[in-house]
């Protein structure tokens, strides 16, 4: 056998390379179609992460619609569920980007992928920010001096309101995270669909 950079096998002087066995063609397709299963299961992994964090999404917002719903009613007291904070209103309308991922994903539709992105930066995360910062003197004044005025379930509103915060920002985080990952992946499938 020859080696790169050593001596040729001898009786050989390198033109035998016609008769060595070669992949057959058949293989040959089995491999394009093994990369193509790979690529085919990373869309489906991704678009999985995605759907799951829909859902957890989905069932934030519903508990969130909740507590605007029963408190503007007067369904029950104010000292058993908190009138809502400013930064709840706004956040309400990130439903608008699920509903777009929600419509990107059967179809690989990257212009409701993108729009879902966008509209979560603008509908999910900056309500979030807003929040954060409407809430951090009442948690302040919690923290020094232990006294809460708001209620939700007898847990400190500004605590449980938090927590909401903390978790939604994890999700549309990732949300985003993954999103970007599947259109990076549509969009190298659509160039090398173009170049063939």
């Amino acid at each position: 056998m020859a080696s790169r950079a050593g001596p040729r096998a001898a009786g050989t002087d390198g033109s035998d390379f016609q008769h060595r066995e070669r992949v057959a063609s058949h293989y040959q397709m089995r491999t394009r179609i093994t990369s193509l299963t790979v690529i085919t299961h990373v869309f489906v992994a991704l678009k999985s992460e995605i759907r799951k964090l829909n859902i957890v999404h989905l069932l934030t917002w519903v508990l969130m619609v909740a507590q605007v719903t029963v408190s503007q009613l007067s369904l029950v007291s104010h000292k058993v569920v908190a009138s809502p904070y400013q930064w709840e209103y706004p956040y309400l309308l990130s439903i608008i980007p699920t509903v777009f991922s929600f419509l990107a994903l059967p179809r690989n539709n990257i212009s409701y992928l993108v729009i879902s992105m966008i509209s979560a930066g603008l509908f999910c995360v900056a309500p979030l920010i807003y929040g954060s910062m409407e809430m951090f003197p009442v948690a302040q004044q919690l923290y020094r001096h232990g006294k809460a005025y708001r209620f939700i379930f007898g847990f400190s509103a500004v605590t449980v309101m938090y927590l909401v915060i903390v978790i939604a920002v994890q999700v549309h985080a990732w949300q985003i995270y993954y999103s970007k990952k599947l259109l990076d992946q549509w969009f190298t499938s659509t160039q090398d669909k173009k170049k063939k």
